[in-house]
């Protein structure tokens, strides 16, 4: 019986002593100044198995902004030893609530009670006084911020967590230009990526000068998930890095070809720590505007050796060849294929066709091309077909004389050719005939044949030379020939002039790329989309204005804009585009704009830069 009692007095004990970690509580835990007239309260719910509802105090002199829904933290439990057993007891689950206020007033301010609705059940934290004043911090406890934030569960790997409750330095934030390379040979593709480093989240990021690739084709091979950021240790230091831009770049003179500078505005988030009675949070508050630029990268441009090759024209890199003739039965006046396929990595989008000696007697039309490509590592790999459409036009065994492709091979430094052979081809008889035979299927030349049959001929015994239409026949044929030969003249003198095809050209070239835009537009293609309006953008200027498309910038299109005679409001609308494209490809989830306005606008612009006449130079 005495056995049983004691039992009982300890059960009591355990109950008595573990009932004040079972009870719900909800209790202010910290807070402070945000910055400015702006403070937080932070309140903490705990030994409850859901968070409910909370009701926010008010406080007199201040208005709420804003109230965070319930953010759990963990779970509470006790330990009591009855009897020499260890007993756990769990007191539920523990939630934060924190609220954001604007001070109207500085000085004493008094915060109401706060509560929170669990179950029909009310829990109330009780009110108090607190003093806010402008641009002051709530004063901490001298204990380690970082030893409470970890021992929530912050990584201490994570870059985020080493910019906490410290100013950004410019070894903490900064955009770099890494080049793959930095000598190579004229045409010789180097990669450039432009990566943003850093140690804290960012709020905003905005290029307002882009990084400008001056006498570099430029093809861009940003991936898909480029805005995803992932840890990279720099110098020793852990960051988020994330690429803004990653491009393969083709020379196009020798030299040091330098890549400027980026500018960016950029706003960090950081985190302000907010120490209670038990516990620390840390609060997201972004920090101030920074300018940060990049660096700038140069190559070194080696021209390709002298004497180039004959065959040779342009083609940098490591490459294969062979060829095909289909289908294997050739017959006359039925159409086949002759195909050439280069493979291997380089400059594979700007190969030329080589040059194949086809027979006389097979009509030939210009090859296609189909070109298939990847980025691997610094260069682009795949494949480029030309397709030689020709008809023969005679019975017999003819050849395809034996041809050659040369190019430059950065890996030996030296110039390689591939060959071609030579192919002997039999063509039989076919069921077709020529478009330019006669009725007895023979294929007409100089000599037309012999027409026979009732000629239909009576004799005149009017003069011709007294009929209007024995003069109408001399006279307009006459001015035709005028008429030709001078049209003729002009498209002679046109053609030899380059700039002035370049110039009339520029519209309908800009006009074609803005139908590919359009088609991007409708398949909600951003990317893709705002890559073409730059494309033909830049294209049509260059057209336009005479300068190549390598050394075009924003400063020589305005100067050169203003030379041409385009007022200034229009000479800002065009700026205004380029950049607007260019942000877009950088990081089209913050550039804001709608790709129906940038088009109407791009076709507005170059519309309106048609109608402006070109302003006379004075002779001094």
């Amino acid at each position: 019986m005495m056995k049983l009692f004691k039992h009982i007095i300890y059960i009591a004990l355990a109950i008595l002593i573990s009932a004040p970690a079972l009870a719900q509580r909800l209790e202010y835990v910290g807070g402070g100044n945000m910055g400015g007239n702006k403070f937080q309260l932070v309140y903490q719910l705990s030994g409850v198995s859901s968070p409910g509802t909370f009701n926010a105090p008010s406080v007199e002199g201040a208005k709420k902004l804003y109230q965070s829904g319930a953010q759990a933290i963990g779970s509470s439990s006790s330990t009591t030893i009855v009897n020499g057993k260890v007993i756990e007891h769990s007191s539920g689950n523990v939630y934060r609530y924190t609220v954001t206020f604007k001070a109207e007033k500085e000085g004493r301010l008094t915060v109401s009670k706060a509560s929170v609705n669990v179950g029909g059940k009310h829990i109330t934290a009780k009110g108090f006084q607190m003093n806010v004043s402008k641009g002051e911090r709530q004063q901490q406890t001298p204990q380690s911020i970082m030893s409470q934030l970890r021992g929530r569960g912050v990584n201490a790997e994570d870059p985020f967590s080493q910019g906490e409750e410290k100013s950004v330095t410019a070894n903490d934030l900064f955009v770099k230009i890494e080049m793959s390379k930095s000598r190579v040979y004229e045409q010789q593709a180097v990669v450039c990526t432009v990566k943003l480093y850093t140690k804290f989240p960012i709020k905003e990021f905005m290029p307002l000068q882009q990084p400008e690739y001056t006498g570099f084709l430029i093809e861009d091979i940003t991936p898909k998930m480029a805005g995803t950021a992932r840890v990279e240790n720099y110098h020793g230091q852990n960051y988020y890095t994330a690429i803004l831009r990653k491009s393969i770049l083709y020379p196009q003179k020798s030299g040091t070809l330098t890549i400027n500078s980026g500018e960016f505005d950029v706003i960090p988030v950081q985190r302000r720590v907010y120490v209670g009675l038990n516990s620390a949070i840390a609060v997201p508050v972004d920090g101030d505007k920074l300018r940060i630029k990049s660096n700038s990268a140069s190559v070194h441009i080696t021209p390709l050796p002298s004497p180039r090759p004959a065959g040779f024209t342009g083609a940098v890199g490591e490459f294969s060849i062979k060829d095909a003739i289909t289908p294997a039965n050739l017959k006359t006046f039925a159409t086949a294929n002759y195909t050439v396929t280069v493979t291997g990595s380089g400059n594979i989008k700007y190969i030329k066709a080589p040059t194949i000696g086809f027979p006389k007697e097979f009509d030939t039309f210009d090859p296609q091309n189909d070109i298939k490509t990847a980025s691997e590592g610094d260069d682009v790999k795949g494949s480029i077909k030309f397709t030689y459409q020709f008809i023969p036009q005679q019975v017999g065994v003819f050849s395809i004389a034996e041809s050659e492709f040369v190019y430059f091979n950065p890996n030996t430094e030296k110039y390689e050719t591939l060959k071609l052979p030579a192919h002997k081809l039999t063509i039989a008889k076919g069921n077709g005939q020529p478009s330019n035979a006669n009725a007895d299927g023979e294929r007409m030349t100089d000599i037309h044949p012999v027409h026979s049959g009732d000629m239909n001929l009576s004799k005149s015994h009017t003069l011709l030379l007294d009929t209007f239409g024995y003069w109408l026949l001399i006279l307009v044929p006459l001015f035709a020939f005028v008429g030709i030969l001078i049209y003729y003249r002009k498209l002679v003198k046109e053609r030899t002039n380059v700039q002035l095809m370049r110039v009339k050209r520029a519209s309908k070239v800009a006009q074609r790329r803005l139908k590919q835009a359009k088609k991007h537009m409708l398949a909600n293609n951003s990317t893709a989309f705002y890559a073409e309006v730059l494309t033909a953008s830049w294209g049509y200027l260059s057209d336009k204005l005479g300068i190549p498309v390598s050394e075009l910038s924003k400063e020589n299109i305005d100067a050169e804009l203003e030379n041409y005679g385009v007022d200034a409001t229009l000479r800002a609308k065009m700026l205004s585009l380029l950049e607007k494209c260019e942000f877009a490809q950088y990081a089209p989830e913050l550039s804001g704009n709608d790709m129906h306005t940038v088009f109407d606008e791009a076709a507005s612009v170059m519309d309106q830069l048609e109608n402006v006449k070109r302003k006379k130079t004075v002779a001094k």
